[in-house]
């Protein structure tokens, strides 16, 4: 059991951690300059001479007082111990390289707007060190176009940045991403991204840092923010794209293409996306794009017709998938099976669908396997589950009680023995 000294500990070393403070070993703590800033007692960090007030104590700042305090107000120590000894503790690791920059998202499609963030995600790299990680997340509105797709168009979109564009199926997440820095042994890691995802990543990154991954420090910054009503690359996104394949329109669709890309292969590009997006068959413009088309997509959120309690999504921002736990005004609660919390703004979640299910079992059996998914084919299953048919979906409470049925020891098992019961 965690005694309630190494729970002090542990409370210590975590608000270091969010302040991107280095350990001396003893208690004692240091900046990136390598001034002493403060040292542990009682559990806690005490600020001392920062900011050179001689022979007393200086002032801690708000943001001092708010990241020292967030752990110990947030969760108790019999919760601490929970975390700790559920396994939310990231393997030890030699650290024995610098910073990596990281930019992760959709680019679905990819476009001129999409340039500018890899620039700046290069021109701020520590010795050219960095990676593109395009996510995983597709569906036929806001993610028509499948990943080798996406990243073999971006290799043409962007050819100076095509040697750092990652397509890795266990790259699901951001926090796939974080883990695997963590585990080639990166100290610091930089993540790059649009104005409107910096705050929601700044949040979820360093929540975790110490539980699932260890940085000394994990920054967040922008890669500018995007005028909407601009003609020009900063104006340029996905959303716009996707309403100018869904509308035909190729003319505009053509202004957000990098002249890099070959007027062939954005034509290409232009009827990949129509296609997958399934025009023929009806669209919405709040299912494809979102941002043009707010009222309906609130007033279908409202009615309770989209995204319902106990409904899976997916962020398509971080690649997340949870089950809906809270409806807020415009937001969602969800939790992951891993029981990780996350919240996000209806415009940028996708209900996770039993196509989407069955594409994203292909993928991890592509990790698994570690083979090319062309050449491997899920084969069908002949034998009766036991479990309805609308509820065969991979997270369900059906689903996951029948696979608990054939493991020995489960709740649902038939071996169940509670070696926690009291005598």
């Amino acid at each position: 059991m965690k005694t309630f000294s190494l729970f002090l500990e542990s409370t210590a070393v975590q608000q270091a951690t969010r302040m991107g403070l280095v350990s001396d070993g003893h208690g004692g703590w240091y900046d990136k300059k390598g001034e002493f800033i403060a040292k542990t007692e009682r559990g806690q960090l005490k600020f001392f001479n920062k900011r050179q007030r001689q022979g007393q104590d200086p002032r801690q700042s708000e943001k001092e007082k708010r990241i020292s305090t967030t752990t110990s107000a947030e969760t108790s120590p019999e919760q601490e111990a929970g975390q700790q000894d559920a396994g939310l503790a990231p393997p030890q690791v030699e650290k024995t390289r610098g910073t990596l920059t990281i930019a992760f998202g959709r680019f679905n499609p990819p476009t001129t707007g999409h340039g500018k963030l890899l620039d700046t995600v290069a021109s701020s790299s520590d010795e050219d060190d960095y990676m593109i990680i395009p996510s995983r997340t597709q569906d036929k509105k806001k993610n028509p176009l499948d990943t080798d797709t996406k990243v073999s168009m971006m290799k043409k979109m962007f050819p100076n940045h095509s040697e750092k564009i990652v397509n890795d199926p266990s790259n699901r997440t951001i926090f796939d991403v974080l883990s695997r820095a963590h585990n080639d042994g990166y100290t610091n890691v930089r993540i790059v991204g649009g104005g409107d995802r910096v705050k929601e990543f700044d949040k979820l990154a360093n929540d975790y840092n110490g539980k699932l991954y260890q940085f000394d420090n994990l920054e967040v910054m922008s890669a500018g923010d995007r005028d909407p009503d601009s003609d020009d690359v900063t104006g340029m996104s996905a959303s716009k794209q996707r309403k100018a394949a869904a509308e035909g329109d190729i003319k505009a669709f053509m202004k957000g293409v990098p002249k890099s890309l070959s007027k062939k292969d954005a034509e290409e590009l232009f009827q990949k996306i129509r296609s997958a997006m399934n025009i023929k068959e009806g669209w919405n413009m709040w299912e494809i794009a979102p941002k043009f088309d707010w009222k309906n997509l609130r007033e279908n959120y409202v009615s309770k017709k989209i995204y319902r309690i106990g409904q899976f999504v997916e962020n398509v921002n971080t690649g997340l998938v949870g089950r809906i736990i809270r409806r807020g005004t415009s937001y969602l609660i969800c939790v992951t099976e891993d029981d990780i919390m996350f919240k996000s703004w209806i415009k940028d979640v996708s209900a996770f669908t039993k196509e989407e299910s069955s594409h994203n079992l292909q993928e991890l059996v592509k990790v698994a396997i570690g083979g090319n998914s062309n050449k491997f084919k899920i084969p069908k299953l002949t034998k009766v589950s036991g479990v309805p048919a609308d509820q065969r979906l991979v997270g369900t409470d059906s689903f996951r009680k029948y696979v608990e049925t054939m493991v020995p020891g489960s709740s649902y098992g038939l071996h169940f023995i509670n070696k926690y019961r009291k005598k």
